[in-house]
């Protein structure tokens, strides 16, 4: 099993470049199965979830290929022949409950097994199986899987979320580009991954009002046809290796950034008294006077602060100038990084959702264990500014929503490296 080793190496200087975005990734490639011609996607990320929804569609049906070094996904669902997302592909990534619906809005029918993914919180599917109903889907659970049949097709209709799930949104999304007449979906997600899905589908010819807002129109269409579609840089990505220098100190430029897709971020890290600064090129990060400060930080839906980086800012805290509070009110149990960090010294008291972090003026490396994707990167920039060496295993979880983490990171001076121990 794979570890990766930091050591302390002082400041960080140089350009990152930020992948395609894993999550929005992972909602396009679905919306092949909406049409018979081809879709492909540029600037997509290398990595194993991307994979994983790979496999998932080829198990459909659906051509998949990877072209130019793997940034190039080119799609073709033509000949689909199997309707069953099985158990054993699912079971890997929620995402995979993203094919259910443009299955069943093409073809009226799919059988997708209820899926798996990382143990960060329950996440059911419930919603997006009470919403496809309300377009006239009939849904059955039985031995693990959802049966959903749709054999007059699916009915545009008025789908209010109870709360905002950037899942079920995407699911909806795609149901009802092929439903008749109009949908409207409202308390929607407002994510850009949401945003670059409609994008997608509106280059496939459908109809789309208000994607980033809370309402969403769609005016559904006999049929969809292909597209070429550029995948929306990583917010995730480039909030974390933002991170990087105001961990370790030094500059840092995220070349392909936005300041646009991490506002609320931005403005904690400005808080706590970091350089911040957009680019033509990307988005330059600079910490130059000392430790940073305390800020307190509440994670929530976009164009909130991004629970995804909430494991990474708590590494930041650990060595700030004063208290802070992180509040969780996305996902239970996505504290389990905090165990890890005090392991390297850090001092953070966890109740309930709640983690009070008290900075203390060094961190000091320790071997630790990566329980989930965002904990793996939060341990890596705290070993990055930690004394001494840290070992971070179990890093499996890594490698489904970060690339090239080891080349990145040394690129700019870090000292780091993957270790395969049998």
């Amino acid at each position: 099993m794979d570890s990766i080793i930091v050591t302390g190496n002082g400041p960080l200087n140089g350009q990152i470049p930020i992948a395609g975005a894993k999550n929005a990734c992972l909602t396009l490639m679905p919306a092949t199965l909406l049409s018979e011609e081809p879709l492909t996607l540029t600037n997509a990320p290398r990595l194993s979830d991307i994979r994983t929804m790979s496999a998932l569609l080829q198990s459909l049906g659906a051509e998949v290929s990877q072209l130019q070094d793997g940034k190039v996904l080119a799609m073709s669902s033509h000949a689909l022949d199997n309707h069953r997302a099985e158990y054993d592909i699912v079971r890997k990534m929620r995402a995979s409950i993203l094919v259910l619906g443009p299955m069943l809005a093409r073809d009226g029918h799919a059988v997708v097994s209820l899926p798996g993914g990382c143990a960060i919180g329950a996440r059911p599917v419930d919603m997006h199986l009470r919403a496809l109903e309300q377009l006239g889907a009939e849904m059955d659970l039985r031995d693990g899987y959802v049966h959903a049949r749709a054999p007059k097709g699916l009915k545009g209709a008025t789908v209010e979320f109870p709360f905002a799930s950037v899942g079920a949104t995407e699911n909806l999304l795609m149901a009802a580009t092929l439903a008749r007449g109009t949908t409207q979906l409202k308390n929607a997600a407002r994510e850009p991954e949401i945003v670059d899905l409609a994008r997608c589908l509106e280059r496939m010819g459908a109809q789309i009002q208000g994607a980033g807002t809370d309402t969403i129109t769609v005016q559904g269409v006999d049929r969809l046809g292909g597209a070429t579609h550029p995948v929306v840089a990583d917010r995730i990505e480039l909030g974390t290796y933002m991170l990087a220098p105001a961990v370790c100190g030094g500059e840092v430029e995220c070349l392909g950034g936005n300041l646009e897709l991490v506002g609320t971020f931005v403005d904690k890290l400005q808080e706590a008294g970091v350089e911040v600064s957009q680019t033509q090129a990307g988005v330059k990060v600079a910490r130059r006077n000392g430790r940073v400060r305390a800020v307190d930080v509440t994670t929530a839906p976009f164009p909130g602060f991004p629970t995804d980086l909430q494991a990474q800012m708590m590494a930041l805290m650990c060595t700030a100038e004063g208290t802070s509070v992180l509040e969780e009110r996305i996902f239970e149990n996505r504290f389990m990084h905090a165990p890890e960090l005090m392991r390297m010294g850090a001092r953070i008291d966890v109740q309930g959702g709640v983690a009070t972090v008290t900075g203390v003026e060094r961190l000091k490396g320790a071997p630790v264990m990566a329980t989930d994707l965002r904990a793996s990167i939060s341990l890596i920039l705290a070993g990055l500014a930690a004394e001494g060496e840290t070992i971070v295993n179990r890093v499996y979880h890594l490698d489904r929503g970060y690339e090239r983490v080891e080349e990145k990171l040394s690129g700019v001076g870090a000292k780091i490296e993957r270790v395969n121990e049998q």
